[in-house]
């Protein structure tokens, strides 16, 4: 038997279900840009937030981890695709262990 969730984990069920639902809507109605879109959409309106709630320090992470993905695709066109590989990698796994569930 299992436990009633929490206040907490529902909430966050609920979220991670916004999530993929938003996710999906993008898919189908432009693709791989439309889901690409949505996350930018996503990452632009929680930037904003954390600056608002006195934690700039999300700007230059957010311009470190651009430069790094810039770096790894100018890398891939140049024929080395290791820091490519090692970044997609790298993403996979932290996304399969903290991120929303698909």
């Amino acid at each position: 038997m299992t436990r009633p969730l929490t206040s907490a984990e529902r909430s966050a069920q609920r979220q991670s279900e916004w999530l993929q639902g938003e996710e999906r809507k993008a898919v189908e109605s432009r693709g791989e840009q439309g889901r690409m879109e949505f996350w930018l959409r996503l990452t632009r309106s929680r930037i904003s937030k954390n600056i608002k709630a006195g934690r700039d320090d999300v700007i230059p992470g957010f311009t470190q981890v651009c430069r790094l993905f810039l770096l790894a695709i100018d890398k891939r066109a140049e024929g080395d695709p290791r820091l490519w590989n090692h970044l997609m990698q790298y993403a996979h796994q932290v996304l399969e262990q903290h991120g929303p569930r698909h």
